[in-house]
């Protein structure tokens, strides 16, 4: 069917045509839009990141769509291809050449199109490619900077395109609106008998919310206040500024991830908060954590930390106390947090205190298998066979520990897991760390 762009200019919000495109506009302006932003998103790092490349094919052992399909088109380092071609054609240095030869072809519309499976479906930014990469080429960065290209060009897998635009017309992925965040909160309150502070004007800490935690599993909500009231910590949710997922990121929406950023910025401004502690979400560690200060164009004013590390630092301060569950357990490094975020001993402090039997899956945890849903894969439905087939590799890391409970500290891998429990008919669900905590918490004296 036709439609009408909604919008004009970068960012601007497209009704979907179906077919996996957004907008009314010609393949013409659809690849002029995505060079634009190709060539905008050019700087030395980049550069110096695609004439590095040495071909060794070492990416693709690592890629767990490589390793489960043996198909070569999955080589982390293929899926950037188009913004190679348009750097080495027109503005590497050696452009005049390539161009005057033929060396490089320019980019079609045929090969963006081809190349949003590669760029989406089959790319959850675990960056484990980067972690071998003998140059240190960082694959993911390349992947987000097309995925810019692929937005403004509207050419975003519509599975995804859908909750990244509810995202900025509602404030969450899921429509986990601020009314829906009042009501859960009343719920879990009177439910549970527990004081969850909303609003508050000031606060020494602001903690965010996924939506998927509103959603999926809102008992992590009622487990965070249950941590936090025990800590004895000045802090609240604000329905001014909650949402920490950031699905804009995922699909290449600047304007909308730069938004989401600044309600979260805004929020913590308001009640001069000096800590924001992001949920156990992999993806909002990595939007706020590492890309809020360049959202907000200058160094943030408060600390950030996810709530492993503020739990490890409370453990370290006294002001934490845990039980003893002695239960063998093993843990899932979510890839943003641990290997691209490098909290990977925070959690593990916890296990200590807990006393718990810890039984380490291999390798890990920088080496981790993905779970199989970061990225925004988990959205993209036409996905799921390639998703499923990848994830017998999770599946196997996970019972070669021979541990009694999962558990992982973000509520999207927990999604992945759920799904894949459901799919093979697997005994394993994957637990909350920040759940596991509050179910453990000592008598304070």
């Amino acid at each position: 069917m036709n439609t009408t762009t909604l919008g004009a200019g970068p960012g601007a919000a497209r009704a979907p045509v179906g077919d996996n495109k957004q907008g009314s506009l010609s393949d013409a302006e659809r690849l002029d839009r995505a060079m634009t932003s190709f060539l905008r998103d050019f700087n030395t790092t980049s550069a110096l990141y695609l004439e590095a490349c040495v071909h060794c094919g070492q990416c693709a052992e690592a890629c767990q769509y490589y390793v489960q399909t043996g198909d070569p088109k999955y080589t982390p380092i293929w899926k950037v291809e188009p913004i190679k071609q348009a750097y080495k054609r027109l503005t590497g240095p050696l452009a005049p050449l390539y161009r005057l030869f033929g060396l490089k072809k320019a980019v079609t519309i045929e090969e963006l199109e081809q190349w949003q499976e590669l760029l989406y479906d089959s790319c959850t930014l675990c960056g484990r490619c980067t972690l071998v990469c003998p140059m240190g080429i960082d694959i993911p960065s390349l992947v987000l900077a097309a995925r810019h290209g692929m937005q403004e060009a509207g050419l975003v897998p519509d599975d995804l395109w859908g909750p990244t635009e509810r995202a900025r017309r509602e404030g969450s992925p899921l429509g986990a609106t601020k009314q829906v965040l009042k009501e859960r909160i009343a719920w879990l309150t009177d439910d549970n008998n527990v004081t969850i502070p909303l609003d508050r004007e000031q606060a020494d800490i602001l903690v965010t919310i996924s939506s998927v935690e509103i959603m999926k599993y809102p008992q992590s909500i009622t487990a965070m206040a249950r941590v936090m009231n025990h800590i004895g910590a000045s802090w609240t949710f604000r329905s001014d500024g909650y949402e920490a997922t950031n699905f804009n990121m995922l699909s290449g929406d600047r304007t909308g991830q730069r938004e989401a950023t600044m309600r979260l910025i805004n929020a913590a401004l308001a009640i001069n908060a000096k800590t924001v502690i992001l949920p156990e979400c992999g993806h909002a560690y990595q939007a706020f954590r590492w890309a809020g200060a360049t959202m907000y164009g200058r160094p943030l004013p408060f600390r950030v930390v996810h709530i492993s590390e503020y739990l490890a630092e409370e453990l370290r301060a006294g002001r934490l106390s845990l039980k003893s569950d002695a239960r063998s357990m093993t843990f899932h490094d979510p890839c943003q947090i641990a290997r691209r975020g490098g909290v990977t001993e925070a959690p593990r402090e916890i296990f200590r205190a807990l006393g718990a039997d810890l039984r380490e899956m291999g390798p890990t945890p920088a080496g981790n298998w993905c779970c199989g849903g970061g990225g925004g894969v988990i959205t993209i439905h036409r996905a799921d066979s390639l998703r499923h087939r990848v994830f017998h590799l999770k599946m196997q890391q996970v019972e070669d520990t021979g541990a009694a409970l999962l558990v992982s500290s973000c509520s999207n891998c927990r999604l992945t897991f759920d799904d894949g429990q459901d799919f093979f008919h697997w005994d394993k669900t994957a637990h909350s760390l920040v759940e596991l905590v509050a179910d453990n918490l000592a008598e304070r004296h």
